[in-house]
């Protein structure tokens, strides 16, 4: 059952409307004017709004504009007797879901609720998916070690400077690049990222830049890389240390000429990507054992953010260890578990060599072995 609003000046059409609806089981308000329906509109919730064109004072178009104000996703189904091709396309333009002519058909109106419905429902998930990718990759903590990467972020997100970010594993190194990106102009465009330890050295070129079919053996069909899908938007080049010194010297390339050639392919493609590289690394060492190349790392170094250890923000343990109940035991479906200042005590003690990956397993291991009230014995036994 849906909550809907008509808007209509001709009574005969608001109560027709009206009694189609209800008889469908839907909940219906109705407006004689276009003032009314901001009013109503202003003051409830409804998941769709039907509204005629031709009124007085205040035409259908011009309520559209103030309602896509005030309810930028609700759905808003325009109705007119005196409909036009053109009239239909301004009011698409405006932001309606949909145009109806008068006389109303019935089989048509709930198919456009069907429809109408079967938008807000998708709305509705892809926010909360959003919201949980937001909660994902946020930054806890309020540590003067961690609010000094914050204070960078903040100043580098609008630009497209390349940024380096160094630290150990599990320091939470993909939270800052992509921090960075869900800040910058880039935002609405793709993050893609690749983990450059995790993909075969005779593989990475393929991964980065794509391949055409028959550029090798198993090369079934074209593919594009993560150049090519990134464009636009942030590449993410994670363990960028453990990079050939062959895909480091084509990186190298693209980054200078903007460009990028396909395995199998001389032809050269354009593209617009901010590059992001992570390590854990120390490449100036690296540049010394001529493991990596000097000219890519000065490349990738316009800004270098290093994130902290766990060890050097342990006043952050309190406000990571709640997040981690909450978060591991939404996942779980099970009742979310509290801390005792004892138990925090304890955890600030230990050393983190996983840093905030470790800290997640240990919180995940009281979860499931410890007490409701997770005390500092919890800890000693099981951390």
């Amino acid at each position: 059952m849906s909550i809907i609003l008509v808007i209509d000046d001709e009574k005969s059409i608001r109560n027709s409307l009206k009694d189609i609806l209800e008889y469908e089981e839907h909940q219906v308000e109705t407006a004689e004017n276009g003032s009314k329906g901001i009013e109503l509109l202003k003051n409830q919730t409804f998941d769709m709004v039907f509204c005629d064109i031709k009124m007085p004072e205040m035409d259908g178009l011009e309520l559209l504009k103030q309602v896509k104000k005030i309810h930028l996703d609700i759905p808003i189904i325009m109705i007119s007797g005196h409909g036009n091709i053109e009239t239909a396309v301004e009011a698409i333009k405006i932001g309606a879901f949909d145009y109806i002519e008068k006389p109303l058909d019935l089989n048509r109106i709930l198919i456009t609720i069907k429809n109408a419905t079967d938008k807000t429902v998708l709305v509705a998930k892809t926010q909360e998916l959003q919201k949980r990718i937001d909660q994902k990759y946020k930054m806890i903590g309020e540590s003067t070690a961690l609010n000094s990467v914050k204070g960078i972020i903040k100043k580098v997100s609008k630009t497209d400077a390349r940024v380096l970010i160094t630290g150990n594993n599990g320091t939470g190194k993909e939270l800052v690049a992509r921090q960075i990106h869900e800040n910058s102009t880039r935002a609405s465009l793709p993050f893609i990222d690749i983990n450059c330890a995790a993909i075969p050295s005779e593989l990475i070129e393929s991964e980065l830049f794509g391949h055409e079919k028959g550029a090798f053996t198993s090369a079934h069909k074209q593919k594009k890389g993560k150049f090519e899908l990134a464009n636009g938007g942030t590449l993410f080049l994670d363990e960028i240390g453990d990079m050939s010194l062959d895909a480091q010297a084509k990186v190298l390339r693209s980054l200078q000429e903007k460009t990028i050639s396909r395995v199998g392919s001389d032809k050269s493609i354009k593209v617009d990507v901010r590059i992001i590289a992570a390590t854990n690394k120390d490449l100036l060492k690296e540049i010394e054992q001529k493991r990596f190349r000097e000219d890519l790392y000065h490349r990738l170094s316009v800004i270098i953010i290093k994130v902290p250890s766990l060890n050097d923000r342990i006043e952050d343990i309190k406000m990571l260890a709640e997040h981690f109940l909450e978060e591991i035991s939404n996942e779980m479906s099970i009742p979310i578990k509290s801390i005792s200042d004892g138990a925090v005590d304890a955890l600030k003690k230990k050393e983190w060599r996983g840093n905030i990956r470790e800290l997640r397993n240990v919180i995940e291991r009281l979860i499931i072995l410890g007490q409701n009230n997770i005390t500092e014995e919890d800890v000693n036994l099981y951390a």
